[in-house]
């Protein structure tokens, strides 16, 4: 009786409110989907990808034997792996910045559903999901983290258990948006720690850390390096969307 009268409400509120898209507000017949349009707009990160950072690769010989990029390669992470939903462009950001500062927190359930599809391999091999974590004077501004609002979804997707207060900053850090790599690094440096009293929620566990978007990895890097030291044996990253720049003519992607 209770799940007809749940099925019931939701037509009724379908009819009065219909179904929109998540990116454009254009009706659609599903709650969450995209319109045709915004569909075939989205630049998904597919294979082939690098497996250590999520970047698109041209070509699957681009990552040779261990499908890797070439700054992989060169400077490997010290993450297992990382997934990305899409690249983060004009595109992406119409859902990601919503989110972020707009108190558009339904967008985290459908950044969600995106972020567990591009992630089904690494999926099968973690055991807890955390989110990267925000200072608690821009948390208390926010009113929350949309890190731990993806990673809740994520979690519930995926059948894992989240533990959304594992990590946290300890000091304030000026914007990333407009530092360099080298900047960003210096920045986050010592910033983040496992909170008093998580460390035996981490202790062993294949943790998955889930974020909103991937640039130059210093804040995935910072969480990464305090989980491993908490006792986690592997930490592999998820997010929404991982900055680069596509050529809308031949649509490739571009790290920056």
């Amino acid at each position: 009786m209770k799940r007809l009268l749940t099925r019931s409400a939701r037509v009724v509120l379908d009819t009065l409110l219909p179904p929109t898209c998540a990116a454009c507000g254009t009706e659609v017949m599903t709650e969450g989907a995209f319109c045709g349009t915004c569909f075939q707009a989205a630049h998904r990160i597919v294979s082939p990808s690098c497996d250590r950072c999520g970047v698109p690769l041209e070509n699957e010989g681009l990552g040779g034997p261990q499908n890797c990029c070439a700054a992989c390669q060169a400077h490997p992470p010290v993450w297992r792996s990382a997934r990305a939903a899409f690249v983060y462009d004009t595109w992406s950001r119409r859902l990601i910045l919503p989110l972020k500062y707009s108190d558009h927190t339904e967008n985290a359930a459908v950044l969600a559903r995106q972020m567990t599809s591009a992630a089904e391999d690494v999926l099968q091999n973690v055991t807890l999901v955390v989110p990267v974590p925000l200072y608690r004077t821009r948390l208390w501004k926010r009113r929350y983290n949309q890190a731990a609002l993806m990673a809740q979804g994520v979690s519930r997707l995926a059948g894992l258990p989240c533990v959304v207060d594992a990590l946290q900053r300890v000091r304030s850090t000026r914007s990333l948006a407009r530092l360099s790599a080298g900047e960003r690094e210096r920045e986050m440096e010592h910033a983040v720690r496992v909170r008093k009293g998580r460390g035996a929620r981490i202790e062993g566990q294949a943790v998955l850390l889930v974020d909103d978007v991937l640039t130059t990895g210093s804040t995935a890097s910072a969480c990464t390096t305090s989980l491993m030291k908490a006792g986690a044996v592997s930490v592999d990253i998820l997010v929404a969307a991982r900055t680069g720049r596509v050529d809308e003519q031949n649509p490739r992607f571009v790290q920056e």
